[in-house]
């Protein structure tokens, strides 16, 4: 059976945390519909030690968890993007999902796409849930079988909106958004899987938390942990 990159599906996103953390991140996305203050408290949290049971503990550093954590330098970028220079939050989570359903194992390592991910993140690390991101790339071992059958994908983000719940919560409190100018983007798209001995296409959707500062280019925050509408 063709192995390929897992799917952006967010269902999966978040399958192997403890209760705790799960109950931890739903109380945050439940906090967003009656604030901006939420989404803040919920990537705070994320980017302050709330870890995956499987990264808790210290890895060797040719491990696929270390690498996760601080993606090692490589030659070369691949055909990795560079994150554009965007200002406006929609148009950047619209570049920012492109990105993430996109891959070519045929020039592309994985630590070359883990460093092209990062690079599209927000550096302020209090903001930043690199894990939710990172979690996405495939093990050592599979990218390698990927790269055996010349896998690649492109995508298109087709449209990209502000939630429901977002939109409420910010018509409740207008000056919560400048704590973090964190900003949830869904974008719905579709990823065309490509290798040598076929492909396919199919429906995406994910929901991003963008940061954009004012007078300054947007950058990924975190992958969110529901679809929301």
């Amino acid at each position: 059976m063709q192995k390929r990159f897992p799917s952006l599906s967010l269902s999966s996103y978040g399958a192997g945390w403890s209760a705790n953390r799960r109950i931890a991140i739903v109380a945050c996305v439940v906090a967003v519909l009656l604030a901006i203050a939420g989404i803040v408290a919920l990537l705070t949290g994320a980017g302050n030690g709330h870890q995956a049971p499987d990264t808790a503990a210290p890895a060797p550093a040719d491990s696929p968890s270390s690498t996760e954590a601080a993606p090692r330098p490589s030659s070369g970028s691949g055909s990795m993007p560079k994150p554009p220079q965007i200002a406006e939050p929609v148009a950047y989570a619209k570049a920012a999902a492109r990105m993430l359903w996109s891959y070519d194992t045929r020039d592309t390592s994985r630590d070359q796409q883990l460093v092209g991910m990062r690079a599209w993140m927000t550096t302020e690390t209090k903001y930043a849930d690199w894990s939710s991101v990172s979690g996405q790339v495939p093990d050592p071992v599979l990218w390698s079988r990927m790269a055996d059958q010349d896998q690649h994908a492109t995508a298109s983000g087709t449209e990209g909106h502000y939630p429901s719940a977002f939109k409420a919560a910010l018509a409740d409190d207008p000056s919560a958004i400048t704590k973090a100018y964190i900003y949830v983007v869904t974008v719905n798209g579709k990823q065309t899987l490509s290798w040598h001995k076929g492909g396919e296409a199919e429906e995406r959707a994910v929901t991003l938390a963008v940061q954009c500062r004012p007078n300054h280019d947007c950058a990924l925050a975190a992958i969110a942990p529901s679809v929301t509408q």
